[in-house]
């Protein structure tokens, strides 16, 4: 008999020893478990805590693609889930489990839900976050962009940019920030003005270790480089903290030839007619043979 057919059979009994637990993985790796048992649990190797202040309220399930849904509700604790970690996004959609247990026998459970963490909210020391199922990905935009810029994401399949190779990534402390708060670092000089523009900004030390930003500036002053962000980190940075700068892309074909020599995989269409060439119509002052406007 399967553990799923000896939960069924459990609840058909008239008194039940039923809890739920849920697996919260954030996108770093990191996992939480949580149940709303008066006891810690355990089972798959994790470790499920009780008093944690978590609960979860009722999961709505369809047939078909409709998106399943729920929401869950707890006290921030630095036990468990600490509001920094909350404001700094390292939540942010995170992969969901949720199971209802006998936690008599353990190893008779239901999965009742997978899915990833969406709107986050925080209120009076406590957090409310909303649960999508899967089939919430069904709803992201599908199939390819034509235009004449690059579709892909540099490093990624699509490019093949490697982005370990030397002159691509470079890791060094903050040196400092000057009068508008953007960050400073020495010794950089040897990157062309602007290289890391449009790049990722990944800290590896100190507290906001492990966020990632993009980078909108990035200039050369004397010794020293420049670099601000389109967004401000959800956690502070410091003097001193270690970081990461990749190199960036602007996705124009000039770039991709010229900086990466990269062109095979190029993923735009430099030659795909304008607006202006859709609505253009025959003129005297210019040849009318039906060529190609790309010559």
């Amino acid at each position: 008999m399967t553990a799923r057919q000896e939960l069924i059979n459990h609840l058909g009994q008239g008194v039940t020893t039923v809890c739920r637990a849920w697996l919260v993985t954030r996108r770093d790796g990191v996992t939480f478990g949580f149940t709303d048992h008066d006891s810690d649990l355990g089972f798959e190797g994790y470790m499920f805590k009780a008093s944690t202040g978590m609960t979860a309220r009722t999961l709505q399930q369809t047939t078909g693609l409709s998106v399943d849904n729920s929401e869950t509700v707890g006290a921030l604790s630095d036990a468990a889930i600490d509001e920094a970690d909350l404001i700094a996004g390292r939540f942010d959609g995170a992969e969901v489990r949720s199971w209802l247990v006998n936690w008599t026998d353990t190893a008779q459970r239901l999965e009742q839900f997978r899915g990833n963490l969406g709107e986050i909210s925080r209120a009076g020391g406590a957090f409310k976050a909303e649960l999508r199922g899967l089939t919430d990905r069904l709803n992201q935009p599908q199939g390819r962009i034509f235009q004449r810029n690059c579709t892909a994401v540099l490093g990624d399949a699509r490019c093949k940019v490697d982005l370990t190779a030397a002159g691509h990534f470079v890791d060094v402390s903050i040196a400092g920030f000057d009068a508008l708060n953007r960050i400073v670092f020495s010794g950089l000089d040897s990157f062309a003005d602007r290289w890391f523009e449009r790049g990722r900004f990944v800290v590896i030390s100190g507290a906001a270790a492990g966020l990632v930003g993009v980078i909108k500036f990035d200039r050369l002053s004397g010794a020293d480089r420049i670099v601000d962000l389109w967004h401000a980190l959800g956690a502070p940075i410091a003097i001193g903290d270690q970081v990461r700068l990749e190199v960036g892309c602007d996705r124009m074909t000039a770039t991709c030839q010229t900086k990466f020599a990269n062109f095979a995989n190029f993923r735009g269409f430099p030659h795909i007619p304008g607006e202006d060439w859709l609505a253009s119509y025959p003129v005297s002052s210019r040849a009318n043979d039906g060529g190609s406007l790309g010559r």
